[in-house]
């Protein structure tokens, strides 16, 4: 190589050298980056701490090993979790000589019994980063454990033992594990444990257990009327119970709940796990939905939830044949489940969830798991009393026929708009046939390569291309005559056919859904976040009324023998690396861009409704509300660059995890 290629290299601002490489070790790299861990530093982080050690708690009692938890909440922001279970092993660690057990769970990542599946059979923390991640983040933390008549203790503060495990004493009658801890001020600021929320979550947990006995107590001063000082939950009837008291005196189309539980098949011996449901359809008001885990909420949905909603799906298509209803092949999952209150609980072996704080479910064997094991339920809840069957069906199919009309009355305006000289449609659009009952959508997607890849990946008769040139004009910082002239902002407004500003009119958008697709990089970040902008400030109806969604394409491709899975960021990388090709072999594929990836891999990541992940953007409804989103689109999007640095400034904590994944 000719040295003159290097003759006018800048000089760089520093030294570059080994001892710029820093090596977190410990649980110095959680107290570096929570956001990596928790999801960043705010109140939902905060209790995500409680969560954690609950769920081991909860791992316990499923385990059969525990029967009863306690939780109490302290002045002064100080927490205890208390199990009667088997207690944390205290002896000596055979790879960390000098180090007990407890020691080496509460200070290092990646420890813990929940790996190989010998201690659990199913576990809500199987990342092996729960309790040694409360540790880092609070500044004391005191682990006593009753084990074998004797009791032992040990302390911590931000992570690092403050003396070595001691034995306090001997108990004839006391077992299990008791984990006080008290969040750390440097990570959360002044931000406090809600005993309404801590309450809410200790009732949750014994609803999706019925053996467990969950205990509340709290300090007086932080009693109210909503939260006693002092309480015991026991729900024999499981998640039944618990959609009982949420659907209360509302009338519903069938009297009584769609409920039930199935273990799932054996394999090798081994059990699998086990589902546990209660869905019931209210009349006149909107209706909620709760996925669960190995007890851990999944709020975000996922492959449980796709196969609860294929099972009712097919079961009241198949109702539907059998009472010589032909319509009703036309259902779809959201005609079923929109509107219902829907409560499932999976317990599974070694699940894989979308990131650590674990908000949606991707193991892919749930989704048939839980198909086969609730539709022979929904068939026998249909048939096993006829009216009540046909009652649901009737429920189901008035909604199907509102959104087949509505969707009548779009396509007639899209044809309309496709044919009318008036409204030609831009050159760039690849639009979809709409010769389909299925819903229709637009894909934006960057470039002409992803363009390209994206109409072979797509289905032709319901999925639209328009692709953008880079990154559009920033709408919050641009006059109305220059966002007028754009280019690129006409040809989406002609596209999408619903006018902007005052003008836009919801009723009149010719597609269903809209969905940003752009690179899983931080270009592809930025462009999406100025069509989000775009769209926010030119045709915020549209984003009120959920038409508007991102997609999620993955950044790699991980491949061990036949096995591959797809991760959305580096977090889901090292987490896939850590649990399903851990010890294993694997090659890492980087995607650089959606045009790198061949249709068929597209269309199964990022395109295909069977398959894909999509997030809604949604705006709240409340104009005060909107006022405050509008105010900080102008600090992050606006002509004023002090704006953005201060916010930087002010609120980079929560900003953490944002950073990271991008």
């Amino acid at each position: 190589m000719s040295d003159d290629l290097f003759e006018n290299a800048p000089a760089g601002g520093g030294d570059y050298d080994s001892s710029s490489i820093e090596v977190l070790e410990g649980l110095e790299p959680v107290r570096r980056r929570p956001g990596m861990y928790i999801g960043g530093t705010d109140d939902r982080a905060l209790h995500h701490l409680a969560a954690e050690v609950l769920d081991n708690a909860m791992d316990e009692a499923v385990a059969g090993h525990a029967n009863r938890i306690e939780m109490i909440l302290e002045e002064g922001n100080r927490l205890t979790i208390t199990d009667n279970g088997r207690g944390i092993p205290v002896d000596e660690h055979p790879k960390f000589p000098g180090k007990s057990t407890l020691e080496v769970i509460l200070t290092t990542l990646h420890s813990g019994g929940k790996f190989s599946g010998k201690a659990y059979a199913t576990s809500g923390g199987l990342h092996g980063v729960g309790v040694s991640v409360v540790n880092a983040l609070s500044s004391d933390t005191r682990v006593e454990v009753a084990r074998n008549k004797e009791v032992y203790a040990q302390a911590f503060s931000k992570g690092l033992p403050t003396g070595k495990i001691e034995k306090i004493g001997t108990t004839p009658n006391r077992r299990g594990t008791s984990v006080t801890f008290v969040p750390d001020t440097e990570i959360f600021g002044d931000r406090k444990f809600s005993p309404k929320r801590l309450f809410k979550l200790a009732r949750s947990k014994a609803y999706l257990f019925a053996g467990v006995e969950i205990r509340w107590k709290c300090a007086p001063s932080l009693a109210s009327d909503d939260v006693p000082q002092e309480a015991t939950f026991q729900f024999p009837g499981g998640l039944a119970d618990h959609l009982r008291e949420e659907v209360g005196a509302r009338e519903c189309v069938t009297a009584e709940f769609f409920s039930g539980s199935q273990d799932f098949p054996l394999v090798d011996g081994q059990q699998q796990g086990r589902v546990e449901w209660a869905v019931a359809w209210p009349l006149w008001s909107d209706g909620s939905t709760s996925w669960y885990c190995n007890t851990v909420p999944t709020p975000d949905g996922g492959t449980h939830e796709q196969g609860l909603r294929a099972a009712l799906t097919k079961g009241l298509r198949a109702f539907g044949e059998l009472t010589s209803q032909k319509k009703a092949s036309q259902i779809t999952a959201d005609d079923v489940m929109t509107g219902s209150e829907v409560m499932l609980s999976v317990f599974i072996r070694d699940p894989q969830f979308q990131s650590q704080t674990k908000d949606r479910l991707t193991s892919p064997e749930a989704a048939r798991l839980v198909e086969n094991a609730v539709r022979d339920h929904f068939d026998h809840f249909l048939a096993d009393n006829m009216e009540r069957g046909r009652a649901l069906l009737g429920a189901v199919m008035e909604r199907m026929d509102e959104r087949l009309k509505r969707k009548a009355e779009r396509e007639v305006k899209r044809k309309t708009a496709t044919n009318a000289k008036k409204l030609r449609l831009p050159g760039k659009l690849t639009d979809c046939s709409g010769e389909t009952d299925k819903e229709t959508e637009l894909f934006i997607v960057e470039g002409d390569s992803a363009g390209g890849s994206a109409k072979q990946a797509r289905d032709r008769k319901t999925q639209a291309i328009l692709p953008i040139r880079g990154k559009i004009l920033n709408v919050a910082s641009a006059s109305a005559d220059k966002i007028r002239a754009n280019s690129e902002i006409a040809d989406l407004a002609l596209a999408l056919g619903c006018g902007m500003r005052k003008d836009c009119d919801p009723e009149q958008l010719r597609y269903d859904r809209v969905v940003i697709m752009t690179d899983a990089d931080v270009d592809g970040a930025h462009i999406a976040t100025l069509l989000m902008t775009f769209f926010f400030q030119e045709m915020p109806e549209i984003v009120r009324n959920g038409h508007l969604y991102l997609a999620q394409p993955p950044l790699y491709r991980l491949t061990a023998g036949k096995e591959s899975r797809y991760a959305h960021d580096d977090a889901h990388r090292a987490e896939l690396e850590e649990t399903v090709f851990k010890g294993k072999k694997v090659e890492v594929a980087r995607f650089k861009g959606l045009g790198e990836m061949n249709p068929g891999q597209l269309r199964e990541t990022t395109m295909s409704p069977e398959t894909r992940s999509l997030i809604r953007i949604t705006l709240p409804a409340e104009h005060e509300q909107r006022f405050a989103v509008k105010e900080l689109v102008d600090q992050l999007m606006g002509r004023n660059p002090e704006h953005r640095f201060n916010f930087i400034q002010n609120r980079a904590g929560e900003l953490d995890r944002d950073l990271i994944d991008a």
